[in-house]
């Protein structure tokens, strides 16, 4: 009876111990299944990450061959604005340089204008007061040839009739020294400075005669020796005689001239030697001898003959006109033939020039 039981309780335990061995192999053929299950499943989890690694890996590497070639391009800009920069400083260096120069320079002009009188070739005319009248508005002396007729008769020496007649019968050197007559050779002297030097010039002076100034009767104001011939006869002159403008208008119709300028202080008081047998002149009995004097309309019409019979044609005249009493036509008379040719008549002020 006891071997039955222990017998019994032998196969219960081996049993026990198969079954459990058993288990054990299913438990470990179960973890082995779910191991490899989810084995699998890391590995294609860590493909996938690998493959998205690498596609970034790609994207990184073009942008950084991008960022590479811009970084190429902009130190491909930098030095060239490096090398502007450089020419630009290099410049700046070179117009510092210049500027300091001109700044010595206007210094020193400034130095030598301050230290040194300034003498103007062009213009030698001076003003009694200190000064120099430059420009007189309206008349600007112009032209190829040019003639500058001056009147130097009687009346020239003087604005009033009462002191005229005095130095009719004065000294050569009182007649000289009339301040009218003065006037008229400042303002002569103004006109030849001015004169243009590409010009050719003729200078006139007219009485009851004519007298051309200068070693010819066409010159070129070029040299200060020609202006001073200019001015040494303009100084010999003495005026005196009648106004005959007739004989001043036909010496200028024989020089071909392209402009007149007279200078003058009214209408003439003489004119040609058959004027007394033209109307309404032979009616003026100054012209005939019988009478010292000369109405206005007589001058008028004296004048106006005067100017016909020269036909001065495409002579562009320019009039200055200084002041005399008892002749209020002249003017007009002036203006309107200066006008019909495209010139001036100009009056300028006392103190001009």
């Amino acid at each position: 009876m006891k071997r039955s039981r222990r017998s019994a309780g032998f196969n219960l335990a081996f049993l026990d111990i198969m079954a459990c061995g058993l288990g054990a192999m299913v438990l470990v053929f179960i973890l082995v299944k779910f191991d490899a299950s989810d084995s699998d499943a890391e590995s294609n989890h860590l493909i996938e990450e690998v493959q998205l690694l690498e596609s970034k890996q790609v994207k990184l590497q073009q942008m950084l061959d991008q960022l590479h070639n811009v970084s190429q391009s902009e130190t491909e800009k930098i030095k060239k604005l490096e090398e502007n920069l450089a020419l630009i400083k290099q410049e700046f260096a070179q117009k510092e340089l210049n500027l300091n120069n001109k700044k010595r320079e206007l210094v020193s002009l400034k130095n030598s204008i301050a230290t040194s009188a300034i003498r103007q070739k062009s213009d030698l005319i001076q003003d009694d007061r200190g000064g120099e009248e430059n420009y007189l508005i309206g008349l600007k002396v112009e032209g190829q040839r040019i003639v500058l007729l001056v009147d130097s008769s009687a009346s020239m020496t003087d604005e009033k009739l009462l002191n005229i007649i005095k130095r009719k019968n004065s000294s050569i050197q009182n007649k000289k020294q009339g301040p009218k007559w003065l006037r008229t050779k400042k303002i002569a002297r103004w006109f030849l400075a001015r004169a243009p030097k590409k010009s050719q010039l003729s200078i006139i002076a007219f009485n009851d005669s004519i007298h051309y100034l200068g070693k010819s009767k066409w010159l070129s104001v070029t040299t200060d020796e020609v202006l001073n011939d200019f001015y040494k006869e303009l100084d010999s002159i003495v005026p005196s005689g009648a106004t005959n403008l007739y004989k001043g208008l036909q010496a200028v119709s024989r020089l071909n001239a392209t402009d007149l300028y007279i200078i003058t202080d009214g209408l003439p008081t003489a004119g040609g030697s058959n004027y007394t047998h033209v109307n309404p002149l032979s009616e003026c009995s100054s012209l005939l001898g019988k009478s010292k004097s000369i109405s206005g309309e007589c001058r008028v019409e004296l004048f106006r003959q005067s100017i016909n019979d020269a036909s001065l044609t495409g002579l562009k005249i320019n009039i200055i006109l200084l002041p005399i009493e008892g002749d209020p036509d002249a003017v007009n008379e002036y203006w309107s033939w200066a006008a019909a040719t495209g010139g001036l008549v100009i009056s300028p002020a006392e103190n001009w020039p």
